[in-house]
């Protein structure tokens, strides 16, 4: 339970005065069970000659001080009640004090059930907005995180945490809190009314429950680990869909849709296996409880008629059936006890999951004490060092950028291209070396400001299911429509967007899925245009156009680049012939730079780039 109890420190405190409300509606809810029962007890009696006593009312003089006081109450407690029904008999009749006590007790139940409704609604507020604080912590990691994270980790299973696995969390452990805070409640209370009739008869129950505690608790850890497993199983299972759904183009295309539904059958009936043993285990926690309890029932009936036998009893026949009435109403609270130490070990897996993403830690940080940053002169990346595992991606790569200028770089694929931009909005940190904006290594400087230097255009647009001005908007504030418009014109996508049904508040769909390869990418362009950032990276931003949008948006990209420094991850060499620099990279080395006509006379990796193209 410490796993447990370090969840609900962690979740629980916004939430502190819905538990001290649950907690006392609690207390009174099994305060009014009790007393409801301590009223059949000895009407029964006094009705039915269980016991013939004349009694006699008692005074009884309260101080706090004097134990006396407190060792006497029930005694005179149960005395006066009896004087009180024994005197309704004898003034008004049998039927008329039945008719009274049954009264009582429907005042008394409506007062149980209303205080027990009042617990469980303040249980509400708990359980929604726990759940609804880790989805929020999930996804404000998510986007906190850097990229090298989500390389290690599959889409699918992460989806999973946010779904699957949250919602374990809020069926296991969140609808087992109310639970957890009436039960022990109820138990307690009922344990103390229990000593209060028979010390010697509870002392000799309470050696006989943690036998049944320790048996329960057995079976309670092999089912965490067992939904350790299986959701370890559903996020591969989801892992697979996503997969499925991102590449049915291509499954189609290669005729693979068998071999993609045998491979999901398999893992499907894997994860069935998986949840079949869970489900035995956990419905195994009604059965257990239900027998141990019985048992621990004819146990306690054979030591009670030990007692009860014997020539100086403690305790009489009556008194019995009420104590055993009362340990009786333990078994259900043990027994909703038990079925949320079951929920709770599988909703702990769920939470161990999920803290793999909360608890990750990113080492790309804003330093405490940040530099501002301008670009005035140059971008420099000097001897710079990166890997993403064991293998060097760039080795030692020595480049610099003068401000307003065009560097172009090229290279076969995996030659560390796009790592080496990637360095400079920190998606990466250098392992080795620095990448520095005017001198100022850019690890030194807040994210905010360095990332608010730069405008991304990437060879595949990624674009919102929202509507063309949110999506051209994107990141920048306060943005008119006006200006949205501007920005459109220039990336020549104004006309297409004023086709759509409402214009610029038109949704373009998953993705941007109701749009073309082109206006997709014409809508990216729009969105970089508006920024009007110091700095421009363009991963191939032509790549998605056809012919007569290619040369109207490379015009427009060409008036953007005047005057600002850029960065153009070429693979089509036609695009970048007027760039001030060209770097040729190949294996992560820096292996030839310069403009398109001296690489041509160098004869190098240049020349044959641009050969193999015209081929």
């Amino acid at each position: 339970m410490k796993d447990f109890i370090r969840v609900l420190k962690r979740f629980i405190p916004p939430y502190k005065k819905y538990v001290v409300w649950n907690v006392l509606f609690n207390i009174f809810s099994a305060i009014l069970n009790l007393v409801s029962y301590t009223m059949i007890m000895p009407i029964l009696n006094i009705l039915f000659k269980v016991k013939e006593t004349s009694y006699v009312f008692m005074d009884w003089h309260f101080d706090p001080s004097a134990w006396e006081s407190w060792r006497t109450l029930p005694g005179v407690l149960e005395n006066n009640f009896f004087w009180y029904v024994s005197h309704l008999i004898v003034v008004h009749g049998e039927m008329y004090t039945l008719l009274m006590s049954g009264a009582w007790l429907v005042v008394l139940t409506l007062l149980k059930v209303t205080v027990m409704y009042l617990a469980l609604y303040m249980m509400i507020p708990i359980r929604t907005g726990v759940v609804r604080d880790i989805r929020n912590r999930i996804n404000r990691k998510i986007t906190e995180l850097p990229l090298g994270f989500f390389t290690e980790e599959r889409k699918g299973d992460i989806i999973a945490r946010i779904s699957g696995d949250v919602n374990e969390i809020e069926t296991s452990i969140m609808s087992s809190l109310d639970m957890l805070f009436k039960n022990p409640i109820l138990i307690g209370i009922y344990l103390l009314a229990m000593l209060i009739i028979s010390w010697q008869l509870t002392l000799f129950v309470l050696v006989l429950l943690p036998v049944a505690g320790y048996a329960m608790g057995q079976v309670g850890k092999k089912l965490k680990r067992k939904s350790l497993l299986g959701q370890s199983q559903w996020g591969a299972l989801m892992s697979q869909i996503e997969e499925t759904l991102s590449g049915l183009r291509i499954i189609k295309a290669f005729n693979a849709e068998k071999k993609i539904q045998t491979r999901f059958e398999k893992t499907n009936d894997t994860y069935r296996r998986t949840t079949n043993r869970i489900y035995g285990r956990q419905q195994l926690a009604h059965p257990m409880s239900e027998f141990l309890g019985t048992l621990t029932i004819v146990i306690i009936l054979w030591y009670g008629g030990m007692l009860i036998l014997g020539d100086h009893s403690p305790i009489n026949a009556s008194m019995f059936i009420f104590y055993l009435v009362t340990f009786y109403s333990i078994i259900n609270p043990a027994k909703d006890l038990s079925k949320a130490v079951y929920a709770i070990q599988k909703g702990l897996a769920s939470v161990e999951r999920v803290d793999k993403i909360l608890m990750a830690e990113s080492h790309i940080q804003s330093p405490a004490n940040p530099k501002p940053v301008v670009l005035n002169e140059a971008i420099e990346y000097r001897d710079v060092w990166f890997r993403y595992r064991q293998e060097w991606v760039l080795k030692g790569i020595n480049l610099r950028i003068p401000k307003g200028k065009t560097v172009a770089l090229v290279g076969q694929s995996g030659s560390g291209k796009s790592t080496l931009v990637d360095l400079l909005p920190r998606f990466y940190d250098v392992e080795k070396g620095s990448v520095a904006i005017d001198g100022a290594d850019v690890r030194e400087v807040a994210l905010h400001d360095l990332r608010a230097l730069m405008g991304n255009v990437n060879q595949e647009a990624i674009l919102f299911n929202d509507t063309f001005f949110n999506n051209i908007a994107f990141g920048v504030t306060h943005a008119t429509l006006e200006q949205v418009q501007e920005a459109a014109r220039i990336a020549n996508a104004h006309d297409f967007i004023m086709a759509g049904e409402q214009g610029y508040d038109t949704n373009i769909g998953d993705r941007g899925g109701k749009l073309s390869g082109g206006q997709r990418q014409r809508i990216s362009i729009a969105r970089a245009i508006l920024k009007n950032p110091p700095i421009l990276i363009l991963d191939e931003a032509t790549s998605s156009l056809d012919t007569e949008s290619e040369r109207l948006v490379q015009e427009a990209l060409e008036n953007l680049m005047r005057n600002r420094t850029t960065i153009v991850i070429a693979h089509r060499l036609s695009t970048i012939r007027n760039a001030d620099e060209i770097c040729v990279m190949h294996e992560g080395e820096l292996v030839e730079c310069g403009q398109h006509d001296e690489l041509i006379r160098l004869n190098g990796y240049y020349k044959r780039l641009c050969d193999m193209q015209r081929f």
